[in-house]
């Protein structure tokens, strides 16, 4: 097998061999467009260094040596040539876009003779020794493991010896010191001196962006975006073109549009004398990309063409980093840019308009998860405020919490259900665990492309970076934010929209849906083929899912209504009652109430179906404890209702077998609602009345007669009935229960737990926590629908329930009518519907849609590195 690959090379493979950044500047070198040669050891070494258990291929160094000398021809200069040495770079690139989650080296080939060799034929010793430096701090930090605020530390001390504040302002005697005192740091640290050998270099530092695949801030981000384990990272070996040649020179990462907002504009960040890793890891504050047009006219004409022949060429929004050495511009990568939901939403619908996409395409690349960003809380706009300190817009969105000053802080407190805000000098991606439990992040370095930025855009939380205004005291534990100093736990808010610092807490709105959010669901509601429906329990409830493009309610649960405040009494005598005349007078009080409910429910929901499932908790949870109990008799009826496990004890149609003058009440009120909004309004409602915890045939043919003849003593009024799937025995016998249901709805929460024998309030937080984090189990079931056991209950449901009764209507209602994979996974079962809470709406009619055209095979692009 062969592992490397010249980038002017035919691998025959994609993305999966080559990786994102491998795979895009294979394409670019191919379309013409200025790259430094290289070339990529692919993702199957990877993999099958990892299945070695850390040894890697027999060939592989050999090949790599091969492509090293063949670059070395190309380029006229020798890999460790003491004089005019070759210098390269050893780059990550996974499959799957993972921005600054594994590892990267620059300046390879440097050692203590070549950097004076470098010094002599470039005429540069500052350039030289500048570059050296960074090699040893990164080398020292990916390979060795050295604690990379010792390097940063030892620089800030110089730099405050010599009363300067920025790196370019280092002598070339200063930055030699500097060598010195980073190899003291790297043989302390390292138990070894600076290796001096280039191809040693090489070896180590290729294997060790390797081991970065399994680093802990790579695994968080995997499990955060539910990307494989076995993918690998590809490795790309890339020569130097160096961005810290001088003012002529410089470095920068931009946009061909802008990322929070999706305007078709160029949006980006530059440095002049600089690498990279200043740009991307926050070192040094960036300028805007714009700056670069008066410092390197020429180069920048350049970036412009080569910015629309990559946006053209992939279709998509592009994410560019790029070096200019000595006015020559070079592209050292091209990835699809990550953006805001409102960002994404703007650029799909305008490449529609401009015919670069297809509606369908526009439709499929929208991350149905995303959409959640859009309502996402911002500062109240009537809200009086005190702007301490402003600092860069990197993130939109807004967010009040607690300061802390550590991702492991972040992560606990967030995890209690603490709202707290990270604030860090800088975030690398050591910080990820902290960003995620975070509910939004403030920086004092670092620019609208740095770590935090891009990674809070991803995720959707308001970020606010490069804040001169903020300074940070780690030992003491406090803050500065412009005049005010603070301590770690203090309130603050941060506005990612404008850049503004708020000291305390600041009354939030949610934010406006623009109409880009109304064009793609529009899109998607041509496309898709299930219905979305809400679970709403009150007429508010309705009318926001209506809002939401709910096209009915899935689960209408009556239990939320006898909690409302003034009928749990009434709800509490009827439990109470001593026979059944004492049971039924109390229902007659509670039966106007219910029947107003259901009214303003079937009007906010006109036209639409609403399934209105019936009583289904046990009775003992609208009782008091029993230590809190008023009378006698109360105590008396709670010990008579405790069960030792109530969840699968009476309750559900159980109760309504037992205690028939309950549902009797429920579906008399449906009924009447039905018809007085009939009258009203001149259209009759589409009601479904569901009977939950079906598991016999029997249990819903009793209870179907109950209904009907109910029903019948009230005005005629059409209406369905049906059970919720949510036991196994019920979805192995939905061919017998099928006969006496017009619906079936999958109650998947409770499915979930019967079928896997976990009890949800249990599990959560306790095992099933570590099954995931052990990976015994790859996802939360109660979050993503377990299609190999739940689901296949579900397939036999289908199947048979369809077989007895083609024509009977199915849809789920638990939460997983919400998750994109779970859509997916019903649509492919070929339900009518999924429903969930009116917030997850938007997310279900996408997720729908993509599931049509996932079916016709069309799917996302998908540029990464």
């Amino acid at each position: 097998m062969r592992y490397v690959f010249d980038f002017d090379e035919d691998s025959g493979g994609g993305r999966e061999l080559l990786g994102g950044k491998g795979i895009g500047l294979a394409e670019m070198t191919q379309l013409g467009i200025p790259v430094p040669a290289g070339f990529t050891v692919t993702t199957d070494a990877c993999r099958a260094y990892m299945a070695a258990g850390g040894e890697v291929p027999e060939s592989l160094d050999r090949e790599i040596e091969e492509r090293i000398a063949a670059l070395e021809e190309r380029a006229g200069k020798r890999f460790g040539d003491p004089e005019s040495p070759l210098l390269v770079s050893v780059r990550s690139g996974a499959a799957v876009s993972m921005p600054g989650m594994m590892d990267s080296i620059l300046n390879l080939g440097l050692n203590d003779v070549a950097v004076e060799g470098l010094a002599v034929s470039t005429g540069d010793a500052r350039f030289a020794l500048d570059s050296y430096r960074r090699l040893i701090q990164m080398y020292g930090e990916v390979v060795a493991g050295v604690d990379g605020h010792r390097f940063e530390q030892a620089l800030s001390d110089l730099k405050a010896a010599r009363e300067v504040s920025e790196d370019v302002d280092l002598s070339p005697d200063d930055l030699r010191e500097l060598v010195e005192t980073f190899k003291g740091i790297y043989e302390d640290d390292a138990g070894e001196q600076f290796p001096q050998d280039a191809s040693d270099q090489l070896r180590r530092a290729y294997r060790a962006v390797f081991d970065s695949w399994n680093s802990p801030r790579a695994q968080v981000y995997r499990r955060t975006y539910d990307i494989p384990d076995d993918l690998g990272t590809a490795v790309n070996v890339v020569q130097m073109v160096f961005g810290n040649r001088g003012e002529s020179s410089g470095t920068g990462v931009c946009f061909t549009r802008d990322p929070a907002t999706g305007e078709k504009r160029l949006y980006g960040e530059f440095l002049s004398n600089a690498q990279g890793e200043d740009v991307v890891a926050g070192i040094r504050t960036p300028e805007p990309i714009e700056s670069m047009r008066e410092k390197m006219p020429a180069a920048f004409d350049q970036l412009l063409e080569t910015l629309a022949l990559l946006e053209g060429h992939y279709r998509d929004m592009q994410d560019i980093e790029f070096t200019v050495e000595e006015e020559s511009l070079f592209i050292l990568q091209t990835r699809t840019g990550k953006r805001t939901a409102a960002a994404a939403l703007r650029v799909a619908v305008e490449m529609v308009d401009e015919e670069l996409i297809s509606r369908d395409e526009a439709v499929a690349r929208i991350d149905p998860a995303q959409l959640d960003q859009l309502l996402h809380p911002m500062i109240d706009p009537s809200a009086s405020i005190e702007v301490a300190t402003r600092g860069l817009n990197a993130s939109p969105g807004a967010a009040s919490g607690a300061i802390v000053l550590d991702s492991d802080t972040a992560e606990e407190r967030g995890k209690a259900g603490e709202d707290v805000i990270l604030v860090r000098w800088e975030t690398t991606p050591d910080d990820i665990h902290g960003l995620i439990h975070a509910r939004g992040v403030l920086t004092a370095h670092g620019g609208m492309t740095s770590h935090a930025a891009v990674v809070a855009r991803g995720m959707g939380k308001p970020c606010v970076a490069g804040c001169e205004g903020l300074s940070i005291d780690y030992k003491a534990g406090t803050v500065k934010i412009g005049e005010s100093e603070l301590r770690a736990g203090d309130l603050i808010t941060i506005d990612g929209g404008t850049g503004d610092v708020i000291i305390g807490s600041v009354p939030l709105v949610p934010a406006a849906i623009d109409e880009n959010f109304g064009t793609i669901l529009g899109w998607a509601d041509e496309l898709r083929r299930m219905r979305v429906r809400a679970n709403a329990d009150t007429p508010e409830d309705a009318a926001k899912a209506r809002e939401f493009g709910a096209e009915g309610i899935g689960l209408c649960r009556t239990e939320h209504m006898f909690m409302v405040e003034g009928r749990l009494p009434i709800v509490r005598e009827m439990i109470l009652a001593r026979d059944e005349e004492e049971r039924r007078s109390a229902l007659e009080r509670l039966l106007p109430l219910q029947q107003g409910d259901f009214e303003g429910i079937f009007e906010a929901m006109a036209g639409f179906p609403v399934t209105i499932r019936l009583l289904d908790p046990p009775l003992h949870e609208f009782l008091p404890p029993l230590e809190e109990a008023t009378s006698d008799a109360m105590r008396e009826r709670i010990r008579a209702l405790h069960e030792s496990n109530p969840m699968l004890g009476t309750r559900g149609c159980r109760l309504g077998l037992q205690f028939p003058e309950i549902y009797e009440m429920q579906v008399r009120a449906i009924v009447r609602a039905a018809r007085a909004v009939a009258d009203r309004t001149g259209e009759a409602p589409l009601v479904e009345i569901m009977h939950p915890l079906v598991g016999f045939r029997e249990e819903l043919a009793r209870l179907r007669e109950l209904t009907e003849r109910v029903a019948a003593e009230e005005p005629t009024v059409a209406y369905l009935c049906g059970t919720m799937i949510e036991l196994p025995r019920a979805a192995l016998r939905a061919d017998e229960i099928a006969e006496e249901a017009d619906f079936f709805s999958f109650g998947t929460n409770d499915l979930t737990q019967t079928a896997l024998g976990f009890s949800r309030d249990d599990a959560e937080g306790k095992f099933l926590t570590f099954y995931l984090e052990h990976g015994i189990l790859e996802r939360n079931p109660f979050e993503v629908l377990d299609e190999d056991g739940v689901g296949d209950l579900m397939r036999i449901a289908v199947e048979r329930g369809r077989s007895a009764k083609p024509g009977i209507k199915l849809g789920i209602c638990g939460e997983h009518g919400g998750e994109p994979r779970s859509v997916a996974f019903c649509h492919r079962l070929g339900l009518d519907y999924v429903s969930c809470s009116p917030f997850r709406v938007p997310l279900a009619r996408l997720a729908a849609a993509q599931a049509a055209l996932a079916e016709a095979g069309v799917t996302a692009l998908a540029i990464g590195g």
